[in-house]
């Protein structure tokens, strides 16, 4: 059987693509392996009508809507590989053993969040450090905050951090990524700066109290954010040809379209870096009417 578009990835991209087309009549399989990058998140923010919505809880519902459309199916597997059979025929194969035939390939595959190395950071993480404002800065708000900022997205996302909470320290855990005029700046904004390693961190059941450095010192804080590295999930971008931007992200048109034939991209993977809910759902619904328009284009040659 040879099916009309193969996504990968159950995110919010590719479930919303998966909706799109399904509404559309294209035989879809949705591969989703229930890895979702916002798992550690209790609640997300940002999406009219399901703000605070768990992320458990906006999967059931999606595929609940998703279920609706009898032309689309939903595998919990990992794609291994994908190989052009011809022109205009993909074969993917998954981690059990199964083949499928597909017309077209969009990927959904999210980014993987790498976070800073420091001593029990990811008892944190999800809970009272996250890595995005907009999503979770309002629940923070007029706390005493940190930034664990140790790449150069640190002077950037202090900035945004302070219009959520004006006590805020960065600290680098012994990076040097300030530059002198940054630090100038963040200081005449009342902004503290510790740029000594950092130990362990200090809390009960996620919250955070403290920030302990090698010194011995101690800083009290409630929550804060953290600058997590980014990377692909794996390499099926690369095997198929897709061509990348300077942040890691793969390249596309408006309508979802990579540079490989038949190829698509939403979500994390073609922004090179985190997005709402809301936004990598519309980058998967218009990626999907990209692959539907091209698909009857096709039938009408």
């Amino acid at each position: 059987m040879i099916i009309d578009c193969a996504i990968i990835g159950g995110g919010p991209a590719g479930l919303n693509a998966a909706l799109v087309l399904g509404r559309a009549r294209r035989s879809i399989i949705l591969f989703d392996n229930d890895q979702p990058r916002n798992a550690v998140t209790h609640e997300s923010h940002g999406f009219i009508t399901r703000d605070g919505v768990s992320p458990r809880e906006f999967r059931d519902l999606a595929h609940h809507d998703i279920r609706k459309y009898p032309s689309v199916n939903i595998k919990k597997s990992n794609v291994l590989e994908i190989n052009r059979e011809s022109h205009s025929l993909f074969k993917l194969i998954t981690d059990d053993g199964e083949s499928y035939l597909s017309r077209k390939i969009m990927l959904a595959i999210g980014l993987k969040e790498k976070l800073p190395d420091v001593n029990g950071i990811r008892d944190y993480y999800g809970r009272s450090l996250f890595s995005c404002p907009y999503c979770d800065g309002w629940e923070l708000k007029d706390q005493p905050l940190v930034l664990i900022g140790v790449n150069n997205n640190a002077p950037h996302l202090a900035k945004m951090i302070y219009q959520w909470s004006k006590d805020l320290v960065i600290c680098t855990n012994g990076n040097s990524i300030l530059s002198d005029t940054e630090m100038l700046l963040f200081k005449s904004k009342g902004i503290g700066i510790r740029e000594e390693r950092i130990a362990h961190l200090s809390g009960t059941d996620g919250k955070l109290k403290k920030v302990v450095f090698e010194d011995g010192r101690e800083l009290n804080r409630t929550g804060g954010f953290v600058t997590p590295e980014l990377e692909k999930p794996n390499d099926l971008a690369d095997l198929l040809g897709c061509e990348m931007n300077k942040i890691g992200g793969i390249i596309i048109d408006a309508l979802g379209r990579t540079n490989v034939e038949g190829v698509y991209a939403a979500g994390d993977i073609s922004a090179g870096g985190p997005t709402q809910l809301i936004i990598a759902a519309s980058q998967g619904s218009r990626a999907a009417m990209g692959i539907n328009s091209d698909l009857t284009m096709e039938e009408f040659e």
